[in-house]
């Protein structure tokens, strides 16, 4: 895996917060309001915020991030995403559930309730953002196609297209890249289907058209561009758990108890900080969803 340290990003750069949580005048500089944009759907309230938890820039959430299938850079996403082709998209669900099909997106996304997200994330290498998403819950989709009782986990397959996704045509990993989670962690309250940021549509480089964001886990359980949901009986083989499972667990509890192999995860460093901060247990929602690992062992089951 290729490293790289997070640039310098200047505080003036991260978005007010008072800005952004008053809504219409945060959409008004947005430019929503000239161009008739309808606003969003609102289902449930915003995650409570601890109060240096300011939104990182939209500059920064966009242009620095991982997404291989684009580069190994934390740049090469924003400088090679464009080639990705959002729409037309289809959606496949299979395996153990009750309504398997292949979704056209719009018809995916029409009866989903739109919501605004402000989650913390929390990279395995030891570098965390705090992103406004917009999306819907998980569980709601889930509930539409209709899992049966075999089903007990959730794989999600990214698109494999080396012409849209140049990285693609390099070994740097098994593609298509494919992620899974649990299912009692897709029901959760807190995972979400990401279909914009800070308002926006969400841009090619962080997954468009859709992006699984699960707050209280590394990044690189967030699979983007998904292609296809696949409900199973077995737990998912996931790329960077098969690539090297002595560095990514399946589960990718943010822990800074249990170190990665080749560095301490006891402190981050929030994009837009000089120093660096304690990383919280479960990236700080531990109240939320530390019953789903209880008498679980989260050093081995990493």
């Amino acid at each position: 895996m290729l490293i790289r340290r997070p640039p310098d990003i200047k505080s003036s750069e991260i978005t007010p917060a008072e800005l952004y949580f008053n809504r219409r005048r945060f959409l008004a500089a947005m430019g929503f309001a000239a161009a008739g944009v309808a606003l969003p759907r609102l289902g449930v309230a915003l995650p409570a915020r601890s109060g240096d938890d300011e939104p990182t820039s939209y500059e920064a959430i966009t242009h620095y991030n991982n997404f291989y299938e684009f580069g190994t850079g934390k740049e090469d996403p924003a400088a090679n995403a464009h080639t990705l082709r959002p729409r037309p998209w289809t959606v496949e669900i299979a395996g153990e559930v009750a309504r398997p099909a292949r979704y056209d997106l719009d018809d995916l996304l029409r009866p989903m309730r739109v919501e605004e997200r402000v989650y913390r994330h929390r990279c395995v290498e030891a570098w965390s953002m705090v992103i406004p998403w917009m999306g819907f819950p998980l569980a709601d989709l889930i509930n539409r196609v209709q899992p049966t009782s075999r089903a007990r986990y959730v794989e999600f397959t990214t698109l494999f297209d080396p012409e849209q996704m140049p990285g693609q045509r390099r070994g740097v990993l098994p593609w298509p890249y494919v992620e899974g989670l649990r299912m009692d962690e897709a029901m959760h309250p807190l995972t979400i289907i990401a279909t914009g940021l800070y308002g926006r549509p969400l841009p090619n480089q962080n997954g468009a058209p859709l992006h699984v964001v699960i707050p209280w886990k590394y990044g690189f359980k967030g699979a983007k561009s998904i292609v296809r949901i696949r409900f199973m009986e077995r737990q998912p083989a996931n790329t960077w758990n098969v690539v090297a499972p002595n560095e990514y667990g399946f589960y990718a509890n943010v822990n800074p108890e249990v170190d990665h192999p080749r560095w301490s995860q006891a402190r981050e460093r929030r994009i837009g900080d000089f120093f660096r901060r304690p990383t919280l247990m479960f990236n700080g929602y531990a109240d939320q969803v530390a019953s789903l690992y209880a008498g679980m062992d989260l050093r081995r089951n990493y």
